[in-house]
């Protein structure tokens, strides 16, 4: 490697850091819970999606090592050759049975599955219309697809409505519409029934991202389509926030559709399959979900008592009713100092900054869990006020 790209490099990274846009990670060395070990210290967690507080529940850990002990560690191999198990159609059967879809695919991630999505069902004749806040995976994976690209200002229905004539002007075969469900840097949900109507309008196909509502949005947790009562043609989504928090992604849809992924889809067919003990605790974290309305309540119980806290205290809060709270702080390195300042008063949180966000958005997002308490819960703001008045955030 030569000296020349590695001061390029060198740079480049040093100027990030001017900016006030380096990331660092802090080393956790306890369970992901509402409470974990950072550098020896016990802090409140306020950053996971952990939106169930599943990730360390007992029943997932008890399904993931008899997974272990029937079924081995890992597949050491792709589906198609010699490395997919039942528990893998088990889960793909018991999360289109959830989601009220005709089959489901596994992947090892959502990224991967967003990734995989477009590229075999769309082609150069086609359409796809995304929305400008997606998220990366969505745009990536139309990236790889080669089907004419639009994009909409966010929950703009208007302009989704103007790129959709010009899609069908421009004489594509098929459109597909595709969107977040919620969209994760603000908590917003996406405008579905007025979507669904423009799709049907025009003849276009709906795809959402759920990852940020599965488990918790809707009747018994089906997602963003099921809370806004509309249909979604194909759902992608996450094993990796409320359904335990490991890992693992899903396309879920019409038999036809999961079919051709199951044969083009190259992030299935190139990559290992999902470990026995990650598809058993998914199958074990669906039975808790689906009949965990108390949870769900809890959720949004914390959700309106965290908001309405922080608003009484003077912060710039983003509206919604999801359990994504964004505390606006606009700069980069304000967001950083706030989250410093509330590490020092035992408050785990993330600052997040370009160009996870754009410029002047900066902001710490705070996310709710069901199993933290008003104990929890009464400590953070406490802190929040006090980091807010300290860093100058409130006056």
């Amino acid at each position: 490697m030569t000296t020349a790209f590695l001061d390029d490099i060198r740079a480049t990274l040093t100027q990030i850091q001017k900016d006030g846009l380096f990331k660092r990670e802090r080393l956790i060395t306890t369970p992901q819970s509402t409470r974990v070990q950072v550098g020896g210290r016990e802090v409140i967690n306020l950053c996971a999606n952990n939106y169930l507080g599943l990730a360390n529940h007992p029943a997932l850990i008890d399904a993931a090592t008899k997974a272990m002990t029937e079924h081995g560690f890992g597949m050491a191999s792709v589906r198609f050759i010699c490395g997919t198990q039942d528990l893998h159609r088990a889960l793909e059967a018991r999360l289109a049975q959830y989601l009220g879809m005709e089959d489901s695919i596994l992947f090892a991630a959502c990224f991967d599955a967003n990734g995989a999505l477009f590229e075999p069902l769309l082609g150069p004749d086609d359409a796809v219309i995304s929305d400008a806040l997606n998220h990366a995976s969505i745009i990536d994976g139309i990236r790889l697809c080669k089907a004419r690209r639009y994009r909409y200002a966010n929950s703009d229905m208007d302009d989704l409505e103007a790129q959709l004539r010009a899609a069908r002007a421009d004489g594509a075969r098929h459109v597909m519409i595709a969107t977040d469900g919620v969209f994760s840097m603000d908590g917003y949900l996406a405008r579905l029934p007025e979507i669904r109507a423009l799709a049907d309008q025009y003849e276009a196909l709906v795809m959402v991202d759920d990852c940020h509502a599965t488990g918790f949005m809707g009747p018994q947790g089906r997602g963003t389509p099921a809370h806004l009562g509309v249909r979604a043609d194909i759902l992608t989504g996450t094993l990796g926030k409320a359904l335990g928090g490991a890992l693992g992604g899903y396309i879920a849809g019409p038999q036809p559709v999961i079919d051709l992924l199951r044969q083009r889809a190259r992030p299935y067919l190139f990559s290992n399959a999902l470990p026995p003990s990650i598809v058993a605790a998914g199958l074990a974290a669906l039975d808790i979900v689906e009949a965990a309305d108390d949870l769900r309540a809890q959720l949004f119980d914390n959700a309106a008592y965290w908001r309405a806290g922080l608003a009484a205290a003077g912060f710039d809060l983003l509206p919604g009713e999801h359990p994504i709270i964004p505390v606006m702080l606009h700069d980069a390195h304000r967001a950083q100092a706030m989250a410093a300042r509330l590490f020092d008063l035992g408050i785990y949180v993330s600052p997040f900054f370009f160009p996870v966000v754009p410029k002047g958005q900066a902001r710490i997002r705070t996310q709710m869990n069901a199993a933290l308490t008003r104990a929890d819960l009464d400590q953070a703001l406490g802190a929040f006020r006090q980091a807010g008045q300290e860093t100058g955030v409130l006056t």
